[in-house]
C-alpha cells in the first residue's frame, strides 16, 4: 500500500516537471519527463510493485537467491580451474596425443613437418686477403652495438 502510494506520488511529481519543462519551451525534454515519470505508476497498475514487494519480503525468495549466487560460485570457480589448469579432461588428452605424434620414436628432435622459412641461408661468395678477417670483427661489434 505504501510503495503503491509512493509511485504515484513520484508520478505526479515527475508530471508537474513535464508540465514545467514544456511551459519553458523545451518540448523535447519534458516529453521524456513524462514518460519517465509514467512508468512508476504503470508498475504499480500492472503488479510489478506488488510482486516486488511480496518477493523482497519472503525468506522463500531469500533462500532461492542464496541458492542461486551459491551456483553461481561454483560455476565461475570450475570455469577458473579449467582455464587454470588448460582446458577440458578430452582437450588435454587430445593436446597429449598430438604432443606424442609430433616426435618420430626413433628421432633425437620433434619432426614438426616442413617449415615456412629455408632451412639455411646461401653462403656468401668467400673474399680473399685481409678484407676477410676484418669483417668478422665488425660482425662482432655490429651485433654489441659498438
Amino acid at each position: 500500500m505504501i510503495a503503491e502510494t509512493v509511485c504515484s506520488a513520484v508520478s505526479a511529481a515527475g508530471l508537474g516537471i513535464a508540465a514545467v519543462t514544456a511551459y519553458r519551451k523545451r518540448f523535447l525534454a519534458a516529453a521524456r519527463i513524462a514518460a519517465y515519470s509514467l512508468v512508476p505508476i504503470g508498475l504499480v497498475m500492472t503488479g510489478v510493485v506488488e510482486w516486488a514487494a511480496d518477493t523482497a519480503f519472503s525468506v522463500t525468495a531469500w533462500a532461492g537467491f542464496g541458492v542461486l549466487g551459491a551456483a553461481w560460485l561454483l560455476f565461475s570457480a570450475t570455469r577458473a580451474v579449467e582455464r587454470r589448469r588448460g582446458g577440458t579432461r578430452k582437450e588435454r588428452r587430445a593436446a597429449r596425443s598430438a604432443q606424442r605424434e609430433a616426435v618420430a620414436p626413433a628421432a633425437s628432435a620433434p619432426s614438426l613437418g616442413p617449415s615456412a622459412r629455408p632451412a639455411s641461408r646461401p653462403a656468401a661468395a668467400p673474399r680473399s686477403g685481409a678484407a676477410d678477417d676484418f669483417s668478422d670483427i665488425e660482425a662482432i661489434l655490429k651485433k654489441h652495438g659498438i
